[in-house]
């Protein structure tokens, strides 16, 4: 039984936000939000809306809001049919247990191009204790594998507000992945989201990191300690990962030496790491170290210490980019 957890410019590393929000956090209010004004908003979440953030539309607009219990299969459906009947539903559990419920995302959502948008929240090693049962480590890759979706991660509560106003406004399937940890801001006030561009937050010119939803942060600190070492890595936030922004992602790995480096908290299997591979490989063949969860099950332990296991803190980044770039 799932059970629910216990929680235009970037600003230069050293303007970086200490003021630090989870992105289901930012979701939750930018959704609560949003339902003023577009009434036909629809929220379902699986016995697990505190953890989501979902409770706070919940609150504001019960009428709207559907407790669909421990069955996601059956939200999914459900979701489905809400959108074909002319509601944007948005369908809320954790990545984990949302994305387990395969079938019904593939024909009732993907298939049918249902304008649902599917929020998977606690991604990745980084929820900590909780351990495997509840990590969404595979997600990106089930999720990429569908025609007719489209997968999104922000970086900060900027970028996921902004973000979730697009989701509202856009037709067709999207699967929304969120941090549980809190995440510094990366970007100024007055950030606007562009959908499938990528996000260039600092100029390098040795090599380019991309990054993703919590990755994006320590990836900006590890490249501030590079530069202290002469090295310059460009750093680029991939908020769409699907569809990726192939011409982007070229144009920043030619004018970052030819060398690429993917961070992110999945596993190495078809996520932003395998979509990069996948757009150099057909398009501009060049060297690329991808940082992500090895080919293994995920574990129960701090976040901080499963992040740093895994090299995805910023001292993890900085290591394994130090000896990629030297090497």
């Amino acid at each position: 039984m799932p059970a629910a957890a216990a929680e235009e410019r970037a600003p230069a590393e050293s303007e970086i936000s200490m003021s630090n929000k989870a992105t289901r956090q930012a979701f939750g209010e930018a959704l609560a939000a949003l339902g003023e004004s577009h009434k036909d908003i629809v929220v379902l979440d699986a016995d697990l809306s505190k953890s989501t953030k979902s409770e706070l539309f919940a609150r504001k607009f019960p009428d709207r809001f559907f407790e669909m219990g421990i069955a996601e299969a059956n939200m999914l459906g459900t979701a489905a049919g809400l959108a074909l009947s002319g509601k944007v539903p948005f369908c809320c559990s954790f990545a984990a247990f949302v994305t387990g419920r395969y079938d019904q995302i593939r024909i009732s959502v993907a298939y049918s191009e249902a304008n649902v948008k599917i929020v998977g929240t606690h991604a990745g090693v980084a929820i900590g204790d909780d351990g495997y049962s509840q990590q969404g480590l595979e997600d990106i890759a089930l999720m990429r594998a569908l025609p007719t979706m489209t997968v999104v991660q922000p970086a900060d509560d900027l970028e996921t507000a902004a973000a979730v106003k697009w989701l509202a406004e856009h037709e067709g399937p999207v699967f929304l992945r969120l941090t549980r940890q809190n995440v510094p801001r990366v970007h100024a006030e007055g950030y606007q989201f562009q959908f499938g561009k990528v996000d260039t937050l600092r100029e390098g010119t040795d090599a380019v990191i991309f990054a993703s939803g919590g990755t994006v942060a320590p990836a900006l600190e590890a490249a501030a300690a590079l530069e202290k070492e002469g090295i310059s890595l460009r750093v680029v936030n991939v908020h769409t990962i699907k569809p990726l922004d192939v011409e982007g992602v070229v144009a920043a790995v030619q004018a970052s030496g030819n060398l690429a480096i993917s961070a992110e908290d999945h596993t190495v299997i078809g996520g932003l790491g395998g979509a990069i591979a996948e757009a150099l490989s057909a398009n501009h063949p060049a060297r690329l170290l991808r940082i992500r969860v090895q080919d293994v099950f995920g574990e129960s332990g701090s976040p901080e210490d499963l992040l740093a296991k895994h090299g995805l803190d910023a001292a993890g980044i900085a290591r394994q980019v130090r000896a990629f770039v030297r090497g």
